[in-house]
């Protein structure tokens, strides 16, 4: 297994997984975006937040996860919320957790004080990955999206990622970041 961070050229193969979920409540996209817009939304992503993928032993792309801004308002700017998606023929071998480690690790360099997820109700798996690595669930939003034919909850979770003090520091950019302390996280949990 190797992971690493995306880059643009690997669009094709992270929308042909996001594909597998296009047509389920997982997300609530509703149509596959344009390959050019998806690779879009990558670069600005990886403008500031980490947007990994992970390998198997044949370079096969099965799983990828990125953080994104939670909200929009400048004083949110020490949350950000993480996506996930995993080949569905790859779930359950641990990709996920993982994945969602070295993103925490990263995002706590960054200066990131809290991590989000949303997660489509039921999902037994994502709530499971969730609860293992220490989020705690802090609310549902009843009959947040209408798709698949019929509405559905969103449960929210939340996990902190360093201490809460006065006047925090700006966010650095994920590239700002040095490549030796993100290739030391990396390492640590493969």
């Amino acid at each position: 297994m190797k992971i690493r961070f995306a880059a643009p050229n690997d669009s094709s193969s992270l929308l042909d997984i996001y594909s597998e979920y296009i047509n389920t409540p997982a997300t609530f996209e509703c149509a596959l975006p344009q390959p050019e817009d998806f690779t879009e939304r990558m670069r600005k992503i990886l403008s500031l937040y980490p947007y990994l993928v992970c390998e198997n032993d044949n370079d096969k792309i099965v799983g990828y996860a990125y953080a994104h801004r939670h909200m929009e308002r400048e004083a949110y700017n020490w949350g950000a919320e993480l996506s996930i998606y995993i080949d569905k023929s790859s779930t359950s071998h641990g990709i996920g957790k993982r994945l969602y480690f070295i993103l925490m690790e990263i995002l706590k360099l960054q200066g990131i004080k809290t991590v989000y997820a949303g997660v489509t109700l039921p999902n037994i798996k994502s709530e499971r990955l969730h609860a293992s690595l220490g989020f705690r669930q802090i609310g549902i939003y009843r009959n947040a999206g209408y798709k698949c034919g019929k509405w559905h909850d969103v449960a929210w979770f939340e996990k902190s990622l360093s201490e809460f003090g006065y006047e925090p520091a700006a966010i650095i950019p994920v590239k700002m970041i040095e490549r030796k302390k993100i290739d030391e996280i990396i390492k640590k949990y493969i």
